[in-house]
């Protein structure tokens, strides 16, 4: 639904499997072999997948300032079954945390939001504003307030609302 660039780094993983669900249409990627494909996650991985993709919906809202869309598993008792390992490098000696299993999707999410707590963006990643969207977009305005993930959509529809509720 967005216009916008896609989120930074390993950020980008969990803004897709956010936005694999169109909550205006119903229409969900994740239903099809080649949108699970795309995370790598098989038909008997969906479940899992898709409470995934919810509890990170209520972070990215609880980043906009926003209320849960529904109840979800917390998104930590989630990820703590992730877990990661610290790599150093011999010729830097510059560090980072991988999954320790990159072929679940759970890893490599889980790792996505432990590179960006240490990069400073994960509370920039957010959910849209409107009740019929939550779209995840990655906030670039300078003050870090963005609340759409469109304006020229969102944005606008909810401008429109006030506007006639005004009249």
């Amino acid at each position: 639904m967005s216009e916008r660039s896609p989120a930074p780094g390993g950020l980008a993983l969990v803004e897709s499997l956010v936005n694999t669900v169109d909550l205006e249409s119903g229409a969900d990627s994740l239903d099809t072999a080649e949108g699970r494909a795309r995370f790598g996650i098989t038909e008997g991985e969906l479940a899992q997948a898709r409470e995934l993709r919810e509890s990170l919906r209520v972070a990215l809202l609880a980043h906009a300032g926003h209320p849960p869309h529904r109840p979800v598993a917390p998104l930590g008792e989630l990820l703590a079954a992730a877990p990661l390992f610290l790599t150093v490098a011999a010729a830097d000696g510059s560090a980072d945390l991988a999954p320790a299993d990159a072929r679940t999707l759970l890893s490599r999410v889980a790792a996505a939001v432990a590179e960006s707590l240490v990069a400073g963006t994960w509370i920039r990643l957010k959910a849209c504003e409107a009740v019929d969207c939550h779209w995840a977009y990655f906030d670039r305005s300078p003050a870090g307030r963005g609340r759409w993930c469109s304006m020229q959509v969102c944005g606008a529809r909810a401008k429109m609302r006030r506007y006639r509720a005004k009249g």
